[in-house]
């Protein structure tokens, strides 16, 4: 029995290692094709992608000609691997992060190459004994300080790169000072072999298609208010809809848009950073106020923080009643969707870099709606219905109001933005309709007015000309009107 069932045990290992081995180029196909696509998307997700890592390619095969070169090979040998390395940590994908980063490198390298010579040469005046009791001092001095200056948070954000090389030369240099007497030598090539590593990243970086990381700030503010518009403006249908019993069929995946924006914190501050670093392009000038972008984007979080509670009621389990959607509807329904319109114009606004004075009259029908939905708030209509059924009504009502406190304030700091990055004035244009409409008021306001005679002349665009000579003449006197 034992030697039936060890027989039976390994035809059973063997049938499922040659099942495993026929599988296995099916599993290896597959792998293979989903690694491709994953490829393709992931360039075809951003394309300059692909172009950084060409740029990448380039910048290491001209600085390798150190090596093989050999009279350039000659003038700075083994210690051209430092331009090489270099490349491979300088090289970013924005020409800000570049730039900031080769400069970090290169100024850091100019000061602890100073610093680590005039070390040694005091090293060599205390003497033999004295000499590597003083550098090990120095090297601790050094370290403990920049190290301690790195938790600064300013330095921190722009300069942590710049104090870690710093440390890294200092000790380098100040150390095999101890032993080696070419110690001028050996600083004069690492800098220069830094120097042309680090130039090689940031003129790459600049001249061959350049990524610029604030214009890609700059689009993510616009992109991030422009998913809260979306969401705001089809909030109210959304829940009004699962409030009345009915189930939405359509694709709302657009109204989850503000998730994205909850996340973006870090994205907009480093970009921000590498943005201080980049000089003047385009539409955006040396010294750009790139640091109202973070207050925007801070602006632009609280609100989508609040559009995620209003998601939280969209699908919470407790729905308001049907009599009470029906009487908070329209002014809820009118709140979110003005103020959605003014977020979007305020993109917009962004984009295009010009004033956004086409979102103030959107603002001002959210803020005429939150006072309508206050009142109904404070009247006593809700005093015959269940308390229960009134909490997710009011609930939502509170917050929207406050959206609309929140999207005024974002109007208010891009504004500042628009006033402080000079952005170009707009002359507002009037169509047709909105003509036609605006001298039906001035009619009405016309007749408020305290004067004998009013005279209103129409142009030809909004009436139809006469048919002949004989009627022109009433069609004159019904343009004058007595009060």
């Amino acid at each position: 029995m034992d030697a039936g069932s060890g027989s039976g045990d390994k035809a059973g290992f063997f049938t499922q290692g040659r099942r495993w081995l026929k599988a296995l180029p099916v599993k290896f196909k597959a792998n293979m094709v989903a690694m491709v696509r994953n490829i393709r998307k992931l360039g075809q997700d951003d394309p300059r992608r692909v172009i950084h890592s060409l740029k990448v390619g380039l910048a290491l095969t001209l600085v390798s000609t150190f090596y093989y070169c050999q009279p350039l090979y000659s003038n700075f040998g083994v210690t051209a691997m430092w331009a090489i390395m270099t490349v491979v940590v300088v090289f970013e994908f924005s020409v800000g992060a570049t730039l900031g980063k080769g400069l970090n490198r290169g100024m850091a390298t100019l000061m602890a190459g100073g610093l680590g010579i005039g070390a040694h040469h005091l090293a060599n005046l205390s003497g033999h004994i004295g000499e590597p009791i003083l550098l090990g001092f120095f090297v601790f001095l050094q370290a403990t300080i920049s190290t301690f200056l790195r938790f600064f948070p300013k330095i921190k954000s722009r300069y942590d790169y710049g104090m870690l090389i710093f440390i890294l030369t200092f000790s380098l240099i100040s150390v095999s000072g101890y032993r080696d007497d070419e110690i001028l030598e050996f600083a004069q090539k690492r800098l220069s072999t830094i120097s042309i590593g680090g130039s090689a990243c940031v003129i790459i970086s600049t001249v061959v298609c350049p990524v610029w990381a604030g214009e890609d700030l700059h689009n993510l503010i616009a992109l991030n208010i422009e998913k809260l518009g979306n969401s705001l403006e089809g909030f109210g249908d959304e829940y009004f809809k699962r409030t009345g019993g009915e189930e939405s069929k359509d694709d709302k995946k657009f109204l989850e848009g503000y998730k994205s924006v909850l996340n973006s914190k870090n994205s907009e501050e480093s970009l921000a950073n590498f943005a201080a670093w980049e000089p003047g392009h385009g539409r955006f000038p040396f010294r750009h106020p790139w640091k109202l972008y973070l207050k925007v984007g801070t602006l632009a979080r609280e609100c989508a923080y609040r559009i995620e509670a209003l998601n939280g009621c969209v699908n919470a389990d407790i729905q308001a009643s049907s009599e009470v959607g029906s009487i908070i509807q329209e002014a809820c329904t009118n709140l979110s969707i003005e103020s959605g319109k003014a977020l979007k114009e305020l993109a917009l606004a962004i984009k295009k870099m010009v004033q956004p004075s086409s979102a103030d009259s959107h603002i001002e029908n959210a803020k005429s709606a939150a006072k309508n939905l206050k009142s109904l708030l404070k009247s006593g209509i809700w005093k015959d219905i269940d308390l229960l059924k009134v909490i997710p009504g009011v609930t939502v009502a509170s917050i929207l109001i406050d959206v609309v406190t929140c999207t005024e304030k974002i109007a208010e700091s891009i504004h500042e933005l628009a006033s402080e990055a000079q952005f170009k004035s707009v002359e507002p244009t009037l169509s047709t309709e909105k003509l036609h409409s605006g001298q039906i008021q001035s009619v009405k306001s016309a007749q408020m007015v305290n004067c004998s005679h009013v005279v209103i002349n129409v142009g030809e665009s909004t009436l139809p000309s006469p048919p002949s000579e004989s009627s022109s003449a009433p069609n004159a006197s019904k343009q004058r009107m007595e009060v």
